[in-house]
């Protein structure tokens, strides 16, 4: 007799293959979406380029989008109302973009390289956020990220020294690039986002002290500048050292 050996059901959800192909999708929010969230949010969503300087989020403004930062960096800033601004973060692949359950931003948001990023409605997340705890949970989790990053800004701005600050956003920005290449003998490389003008607003230095830091560091042998912008590290643990951590 014919043994019948059970057929395993067709998959007819799959992760989308816009999703399957995505790097960022794990590490980010969605994450915490199954199959076929995934695929409500892909039909939905809409991936872009955006180039250097281009607003996000504006400031006290409406948004109807939230996005996922899938390359490149953000940063966010605050304005005072005689036009001093104050840089209060930067945002990289994965992080979202946009504060849920909340029609408008506190905080201006905008892209200072090439970035890459999947946009889909306000109101769809907010109902999957409404429909699903692993992803309000892994909202809480990226929330609870950022407290700790302004945390650790606060102490860099209050109790670091001048080298130790640069060095910091140096250590921070080599973390997270995603276009740092690593080897045994060369280091790791990477392009800064910031112009100087905008790493002293971020730091609280001037630009000369930044400067003058970045040579020193050169110096000292800790960083390698090929470039203006661009930057080798030859020994990541002896930069970690000079940030007083």
């Amino acid at each position: 007799m014919m043994k019948l050996v059970p057929i395993a059901p067709l998959d007819t959800d799959p992760v989308p293959d816009l999703c399957r192909a995505c790097k960022a999708r794990n590490r980010g929010i969605c994450g915490a979406l199954n199959a076929s969230q995934l695929s409500e949010l892909t039909r939905r969503a809409h991936r872009q380029v955006v180039e250097p300087g281009k607003t996000l989020l504006d400031a006290e403004q409406p948004t109807s989008n939230y996005s996922n930062v899938l390359a490149g960096v953000v940063k966010l800033s605050k304005m005072l109302p005689d036009g001093r601004q104050q840089i209060v973060g930067l945002q990289f692949a994965p992080d979202f973009v946009g504060r849920p359950f909340s029609p408008e931003s506190s905080l201006k948001a905008e892209a200072v390289t090439s970035t890459v990023l999947c946009t889909f409605p306000r109101q769809l997340l907010e109902r999957m956020i409404s429909e699903s705890p692993e992803l309000e949970h892994k909202l809480y989790l990226q929330a609870l990220d950022e407290l700790d990053d302004a945390r650790d800004l606060l102490l860099t701005l209050g109790r670091k020294t001048a080298r130790e600050r640069v060095a910091t956003f140096l250590l921070m920005i080599a973390r997270h690039s995603p276009h740092a290449d690593g080897n045994d003998e060369g280091g790791t490389g990477f392009e800064l986002p910031l112009t100087r003008a905008e790493i002293a607003d971020f730091l609280g230095l001037t630009i000369e002290t930044v400067s003058r830091q970045l040579t020193k560091l050169k110096g000292s042998d800790v960083i390698r500048v090929e470039q203006n912008r661009r930057i080798r590290v030859p020994d990541m643990e002896l930069l970690e050292a000079e940030t007083g951590d």
